[in-house]
C-alpha cells in the first residue's frame, strides 16, 4: 500500500492544532504536531514529512522566521497559516520560501483541497513523462523552460496563459484532453470559453494556416489534442 502523506502541524493554539490533526487525520493524511518553532526542529531533526501546515505568529521564533531557515537546507513545502490578512503580509510568507498561504479563519476542507494540490505540484515526475522538448514543424517548444522557438533559435512570445496551456497539451501528447480538464490544468478562473480562445491565439502561433490545424486540433465531442512530429 502506498505511503500515507505525512504532514507536520506546527502552531501555538492548542484547540486549533488538534482540530487540525483529527480532520487531515479523516482525511487520509498522516499528522504529526508541535506547538512552536523549537519543537517542530525537533520532529524535523528525526522524521521525514511530505509538507508543513506552519502557524506564522508564534512565540519565540516566528514561523516566517523557521520557513527562512529551512529553505537554507530543505525543500519540503509549506502552507503558511495565519491571522493577518494584509497582501503585505502574504506576499512577506512567499517571500520567505512557503509554497501558499491561507489566512485564519479558513474552512478546513480548503486547508485539505491546498494541500493536495500542494503535493500534487511536489510530486516526483513519472518514469513516462513526455519528453522535455517537442518539435511543431519550425517550431520546437521546451516544456520544461516553457519556451517556444522557431528553426533559427528565436523565441515566439507566449503568454503565461498560452504558456500554460501549452505545456498542458504537451504532457500528454496524442490524447485528447476535454475542455474542463485544460481549466482544471491551466487554473481555477479558466473556462471552457476561456480554453478555446487560448487555443485560437496558440495556433495563429504555431500552426502554417490556423484554419486546418496540424499540430492543436479539436477532437468532435471531446476537446483538444497535440500531435508534435
Amino acid at each position: 500500500m502506498t505511503e500515507l502523506p505525512h504532514i507536520l502541524v506546527v502552531d501555538d493554539d492548542t484547540r486549533l492544532r488538534e482540530l487540525l490533526r483529527k480532520y487531515l487525520t479523516d482525511q487520509g493524511f498522516r499528522v504529526t504536531v508541535a506547538a512552536n518553532a523549537a519543537e517542530a526542529r525537533a520532529k524535523l531533526a528525526s522524521l521525514e514529512f511530505d509538507l508543513i501546515v506552519l502557524d506564522i505568529m508564534m512565540p519565540g521564533e516566528s514561523g516566517l522566521e523557521l520557513t527562512r531557515s529551512l529553505r537554507e537546507t530543505s525543500d519540503v513545502p509549506i502552507l503558511m497559516l495565519t491571522a493577518m490578512g494584509e497582501a503585505a503580509d502574504r506576499i512577506a510568507g512567499l517571500e520567505h520560501g512557503a509554497d501558499d498561504y491561507l489566512p485564519k479563519p479558513f474552512e478546513p476542507r480548503e486547508l485539505s483541497l491546498r494541500i493536495r494540490t500542494i503535493l500534487r505540484r511536489a510530486a516526483p515526475e513519472p518514469a513516462d513523462a513526455p519528453p522535455k522538448e517537442l518539435r511543431l514543424g519550425p517550431l520546437s517548444f521546451d516544456v520544461e523552460r516553457r519556451i517556444l522557438r522557431r528553426a533559427g533559435g528565436a523565441e515566439v512570445h507566449l503568454t503565461e496563459a498560452e504558456a500554460t496551456l501549452l505545456v498542458a497539451l504537451a504532457r500528454t501528447p496524442g490524447r485528447a484532453l476535454t475542455r474542463e480538464e485544460l481549466s482544471r490544468q491551466t487554473g481555477s478562473d479558466v473556462n471552457s470559453r476561456t480554453v478555446d480562445v487560448q487555443v485560437t491565439r496558440l495556433r495563429r502561433k504555431i500552426e502554417s494556416d490556423p484554419r486546418f490545424p496540424r499540430y492543436i486540433q479539436t477532437v468532435r465531442g471531446r476537446g483538444y489534442v497535440l500531435r508534435p512530429d
